[in-house]
Parts: C-alpha cells; structure tokens; sequence
C-alpha cells in the first residue's frame, strides 16, 4: 500500500515528541497529505501510542509512575493547540494566568483564555476550555509570556499586588523571560509597566553591571 511508507516517518516524528505534547494534524503535513495524516493517526490512536483530545488534535499521552496511570491532557497546552489550529492569539486570563504563574494553588474549574477569535467553549476531559473574544491590544502581538504576567497582574488587580506576588515572579520567571517581558511591555498601560520593571529589577541591575 503506497501510503504505507510514510507511517514510519510519522510515527518516528510522534515518539520524538516529549511526552504529554499536544499537538495538531497540521504539525504533520510536511511528512505527507492530509488524508495519509489522518490514516496514520487514526491507527497510532487505535494501538494506544496516541491519544485523540478532539477532533484535529492529538496527544503524546504521559504515563505516570506514581499514579499507575495516563496523566490527564493538560488543559493549557490543549488551548494553546485549538489558538494554533484556529490561528487564534489567545491569553490566560483570571484563575488561569494566575495558576500557570504559581501565584495561586487554585485548579480553575473552567479554564478561561482571551482571544481575538470568536467566543467558542470546548469541553476536554470533564475540563472545560473557554474563549472570549475580545479586542484588548494586550492580547495581539507580543510574546506568550508577556500576555500571561499582563492578564495575570490584571487578575490581581492594582490595589492587590503585594511585595509576596512581585517576589513569587521574581523567582518563577528566566532572566529571558524578564528580557522579552521588559523589552515589549513599554508600551502598555502605565501601572502593569511599572510593575513589570519591579518584577525584573534584578534583571535591569545584572544588565546594568554587564556594561
């Protein structure tokens, strides 16, 4: 059967992946058509080396050792694959940025994210997926980690940022990160700007030393 041949290449591709990747038909389609794709993903999904989150994306599933079992499909990385799929840019806002950032323990019950696509809710796992649109120009146009400290500060709120939440940041985010987040938030609203240059303070000092 001609389309045999490329099963191997796609499969080689899936068991390079890390495990618990979630990823899309189209993150495929340099290896052969879309209907080979679909063919080769439908069999990997039938043996239990893939799973299938909906339709168009998959997952490299996550055994863990501890539990016995298959890890559940991070909910995040399943947004950020629907955003891909749609050609969406998508933020998480509330509860949502504010777990990702370990400023809060609280698992949302609905995982809500900013997008400038459409308002669309997908259900994945007993977890729901909300997207709201929404034209705010701190969604479009910077970096993922950029959009998620901005909707994060934003969910804290001005009057409720504390010393604890700078330092929490402080430690959690890279020195590129703080780079990236410094180098494009200049032109936001005043107080998150400001709050960022507190976040990477430390940033701003090394840079200063190295010159």
């Amino acid at each position: 059967m001609p389309r045999q041949k490329y099963m191997q290449p796609i499969a080689q591709r899936i068991a390079a992946m890390e495990d618990g990747t979630v990823f899309i038909v189209s993150d495929l389609l340099d290896l052969a058509s879309l209907p080979t794709v679909n063919m080769a993903l439908s069999r990997l999904s039938a043996r239990g080396d893939i799973r299938r989150v909906m339709r168009g994306i998959y997952e490299k599933p996550r055994y863990s050792r501890l539990l016995g079992e298959l890890v559940a499909t991070d909910p995040t990385k399943t947004a950020y694959a629907i955003a891909r799929k749609n050609r969406w840019s998508v933020a998480p806002t509330g509860e949502a940025a504010l777990n990702l950032l370990r400023l809060s323990t609280q698992v949302p019950v609905v995982w809500i994210y900013a997008s400038d696509g459409p308002y669309k809710e997908y259900s994945c796992g007993g977890v729901k997926i909300s997207f709201r649109h929404t034209s705010n120009k701190e969604i479009t146009g910077y970096s993922p980690i950029t959009i998620l400290l901005i909707q994060a500060l934003r969910a804290l709120g001005r009057k409720h940022i504390r010393e604890t939440e700078i330092k929490t940041l402080q430690r959690n985010l890279s020195e590129e990160n703080k780079k990236i987040a410094l180098g494009e938030a200049q032109g936001i609203t005043s107080w998150i700007y400001d709050l960022i240059k507190q976040i990477c303070a430390d940033h701003i000092s090394n840079e200063g030393g190295d010159s």
